[in-house]
């Protein structure tokens, strides 16, 4: 894996973006401009899910309005993060906030996929209720709490405190984050 992403980064638009004087900037500026939309309308609807606000909105009315915008902001932060993640293919690879990052967008996946196939099939039976059933109000908080989690790592990924090239760090931080270190 390490030998490919080494060739990814040396490729020529890898390393043109990483270099680019506007480019980068630009992509890093929209891929955070695209997570504010996704996440804003992500977090009203899990406000929604848990009752906790637009409680007099049918749940179906509000994703219905919500999910066009979510579903945008969505893929233009994937498409930014893909080409962030292109720049500088290693040092992502060994961040171990982005390694964090990448397992909480699974379980963020896994619960999209939940509420949606499993959760929502039954939505006309507590599609005006105020406060949704427990297992609606557990994918909410669920969503909340994952997708807070996965912007405070994304941010953590900027900086370098944990990066292999910086040692001694501890064992545990070298394995995490996949440290290849030379024998002394």
């Amino acid at each position: 894996m390490r030998s490919f992403l080494e060739w990814l980064g040396q490729t020529p638009w890898s390393i043109a973006l990483l270099e680019s004087f506007w480019v980068w900037p630009l992509v890093e500026s929209t891929h955070v401009l695209a997570l504010g939309l996704f996440a804003g309308t992500a977090w009203m609807m899990d406000l929604r899910l848990l009752g906790l606000s637009f409680r007099a909105v049918p749940v179906s009315e509000f994703r219905n309005r919500m999910l066009p915008w979510t579903r945008g902001g969505f893929a233009v932060m994937a498409v930014t993060g893909f080409l962030l993640l292109y720049s500088n293919p290693v040092r992502y690879y060994h961040n171990i906030f982005f390694r964090v990052k990448v397992i909480l967008l699974v379980v963020a996946a896994v619960n999209v996929w939940w509420f949606h196939a499993r959760t929502y099939r039954r939505v006309a039976e507590w599609d005006r209720d105020p406060r949704p059933p427990q297992a609606v109000r557990v994918a909410g908080a669920v969503s909340l709490l994952v997708w807070a989690l996965v912007v405070v790592t994304g941010r953590f990924i900027a900086y370098n405190w944990f990066d292999c090239d910086i040692q001694p760090q501890p064992d545990f931080v070298n394995w995490a984050s996949g440290c290849v270190l030379q024998a002394e």
